[in-house]
């Protein structure tokens, strides 16, 4: 029995009427573990519920109660909280005694616990756990739960244009994440928009944290004599610890056996240490990199000998011979002398004054170790593949084409490569069969033939030829039949024009002799020609001049018999013209500049320096981006026209004037003859990655023109479908190497 404050007694026996009542209810029909489910349901519900259950409770105890119980008598003195226990022993009682369906019907149903629940709450759709996601990047689920069941992930169909007119038109974009747990996008709000802005200026997260806040002292400075706790101090904190002791006997012990070595006492080492003590002997200081010891002195020899023998003393002639010598011409700074015993030997005069000059030597004359380089030759050589990896290219002599009692200055073959024109200056032209070097015509032209070029139209037969003053136009007849009369069917369908325009040359038609010949047309020039060319589409050409006027370079158009010259004023004297194989311009080569020309827009495109003393040929690669140019003082450049206007390579591989260089127009060749005797042959592959460099390398030397009035080779080309290479040289022969 306890005692209440009042002085009253407090009724025990409450609580064990509970246990009856608990013991009633575990001989129901209900297990543990449903008892347990619905006393915690009964504990969630409302509290209006919970108050209906205590007027009911109340006025049930006031019924069932009987008034002669001490029980309940004493119960009703005993205040609230007896009768709210008795109450709740009933509620439970009832639950498990099957009167709980009753209940139910008379409550009110119960509200959805998740209606009020805010959005901000972590979205707890997905159960996989606290797991790195990517884990998880290449399978279609992204996790499991706990039935042991995938997680698929959303159907993310939207591509990369998808994204982007999102990003577009969607004007939250920018506050929208991808949360790579639920694979859900997130509108982040403006207070989590203002946190992210606010941590990547590196300031704290809570905006009403103050970082520099004054400092709260805790503890004041002042001493207090009284301390905080006066607690008296225990009686273990001033007896000697049983542990301890025990601990310690156990180490003195193992120390004794020998199990435990105590520390030895450090040495204490000097303060001061040898600096090189470390050092290898064998290094090379770096104070001592640049130190060369003293030259020692060279040996006595003979000479200084007390009793040199008698070939090495000196005649009368001699010593007077020695005094009369400078002192530095001198071999000996003394006379040897001899003497019959060593004791006899004096003090050297001049010994003082030897050892003076050996300390000016060796303080006076600088002494520097020259470091070499080693390097190994072959790595300065660039790294190029070998020659025979890069065939095919001509290589040997196949052919000699030999008519020709002069030097041969040109060459030009026809677009099929079965005809090849020559000119020489015997003062004809011959055409031959190029597969058995047989001349199939010889057309005479009464002078020096500068310059030959056939047609590149492969629909017409057709070659100008440059002699003197007059291009001739000639037809060779060679070929098919219907080639050449549609030819010169072409050239008899020219219509005059109704009003002569003034035109800087005379065209005119042949006749009689020269029809005979196959000459078709002859332009009159004023001044004597040096070069003539055909354009790619084979109707103009243009010819040089030799004269430093405006007039030097003249374009002509064949089917409207019309010459321009396309230059106002001279830029100096014109060596050779060419046209671009593609696009509409006009290279023009002087001494020393290669200018390139937009006939379309007629303005100056680039000017390229050769760094060349006189350039003598020009050839353009038949991409068009490149361009090689040879020049007397035996130099050939590269031009790379989109990477700069100076040479990308110059080849100094030639021993003399370089005459002529020419590109192949299928395979990646280029060759160069000169006043030595030999072509060089080049592979020079382009490619058509922009980035990477053209590959130059030599591959073949070809020999076999003999020098004639120090002229060796003066015009190449190459066969237009074969790796053939022509070459034309002073010794009156024409060369096919294959």
């Amino acid at each position: 029995m306890e005692r209440r404050a009042d002085g009253g007694r407090l009724a025990r026996p409450l609580l064990s009427s509970l246990a009856l009542e608990e013991q009633e209810g575990e001989s129901g029909d209900l297990t543990d573990s449903e008892e347990s489910v619905f006393s915690g349901l009964e504990d969630s519900g409302s509290d209006s519920l919970t108050e209906e259950e205590e007027e009911d409770g109340d006025h049930g105890s006031g019924a069932e109660e009987n008034p002669d119980d001490p029980l309940s008598s004493e119960s009703t003195h005993a205040g609230e909280v007896p009768k709210k226990k008795v109450t709740l022993g009933r509620k439970m009682k009832g639950t498990r005694t099957g009167q709980r369906t009753e209940t139910c019907q008379q409550e009110a149903p119960l509200e959805n616990e998740y209606a009020e629940d805010s959005s901000d709450e972590e979205d707890i759709r997905n159960t996989v756990g606290n797991i790195p996601m990517e884990w998880y990047q290449d399978f279609p689920h992204i996790g499991y739960d706990l039935d042991g069941k995938k997680i698929y992930k959303p159907i993310r169909t939207k591509d990369e244009l998808d994204k982007f007119l999102e990003k577009m038109e969607n004007p939250e974009y920018w506050r929208t994440v991808n949360d790579k747990k639920t694979g859900v996008d997130v509108k982040l709000t403006d207070e989590q928009v203002e946190l992210v802005n606010r941590l990547q200026q590196g300031q704290f997260g809570d905006v009403n944290f103050n970082p520099y806040e004054p400092s709260v002292d805790f503890f004041s400075s002042q001493v207090m004599i009284h301390p905080v706790t006066n607690r008296p101090a225990d009686k273990r904190s001033f007896i000697p610890s049983l542990i301890e002791k025990e601990k310690v006997s156990r180490l003195v012990h193992a120390i004794k056996m020998g199990w435990i070595k105590p520390r030895k006492p450090k040495e204490e080492t000097p303060a001061f240490y040898d600096l090189w003590a470390q050092e290898d002997p064998n290094s090379i200081l770096g104070r001592h990199k640049m130190h060369v010891p003293a030259p020692k002195l060279p040996l006595p020899g003979h000479e200084e000998s007390y009793n040199p023998p008698p070939e090495y003393l000196p005649t009368e002639e001699e010593k007077l011979a020695w005094e009369q010598q400078e002192p530095s011409e001198r071999k000996l700074s003394f006379l040897p002398q001899r003497y019959e015993q060593l004791r006899r030997v004096p003090a050297f005069p001049h010994f003082i004054h030897e050892r003076f000059e050996r300390c000016l030597d060796l303080y006076l004359c600088p002494r520097q170790r020259k470091m070499r380089v080693s390097v190994d030759p072959e790595d300065l050589i660039p790294k190029l593949p070998k020659p025979r990896d890069l065939q095919p290219f001509p290589t040997v002599q196949a052919l000699v084409y030999r008519g020709h009692t002069s030097i041969v200055r040109c060459l030009s073959v026809s677009p099929s490569g079965q005809w090849l024109a020559s000119g020489s200056d015997d003062g004809t032209v011959k055409f031959w069969e190029v597969c058995t070097a047989r001349c199939m015509k010889t057309l005479p032209v009464q002078s020096c033939v500068k310059s030959v070029a056939w047609n590149p139209n492969p629909t017409v037969c057709l070659v100008a030829i440059a002699v003197e003053q007059l291009v001739l136009l000639v037809n060779p007849g060679l070929g098919d039949k219907l080639l050449y009369g549609a030819t010169d069917q072409l050239l008899e369908n020219y219509m005059p024009p109704e009003e002569e325009r003034p035109q800087p040359v005379k065209w005119e038609e042949a006749d009689g002799e020269d029809r005979t010949w196959g000459v078709r047309l002859i332009v009159r020039h004023g001044k004597p020609l040096k070069q003539v060319t055909w354009h790619g589409k084979g109707d103009y050409f243009a010819t040089v001049v030799s004269d430093n006027s405006h007039l030097q370079v003249l374009i002509h158009q064949a089917s409207k018999r019309w010459s321009q010259a396309p230059f106002r004023r001279s830029k100096g004297q014109v060596q050779c013209v060419l046209f671009h194989p593609l696009r509409p311009f006009f290279f023009v080569a002087t001494q020393r500049f290669i200018r390139v020309y937009n006939l379309l827009k007629q303005e100056l495109t680039k000017k390229l320096l050769t760094n060349c003393k006189w350039v003598s040929s020009i050839a353009v690669h038949p991409g068009g981006d490149n361009l090689i140019c040879g020049s007397y003082d035996s130099k050939l450049a590269w031009f790379d026209l989109d990477l700069s206007t100076k040479p990308y390579r110059v080849l100094r591989h030639h021993k003399a004037a370089l005459r002529a260089v020419a590109f192949h127009s299928h395979y990646p060749l280029f060759a160069s003859g000169s006043d030595d005797g030999s072509v060089i042959v080049c592979h020079g592959m382009v490619y058509n990655d922009l980035l990477q460099n053209p590959l130059i390398v030599p591959v073949k030397v070809l020999k076999g023109h003999t020098l004639t009035h120090d002229l060796g080779v003066l015009d190449v080309l190459f066969h237009p479908s074969q790796p053939w290479l022509f070459s034309a040289g002073a010794d009156a022969t024409i060369r096919l190497f294959t």
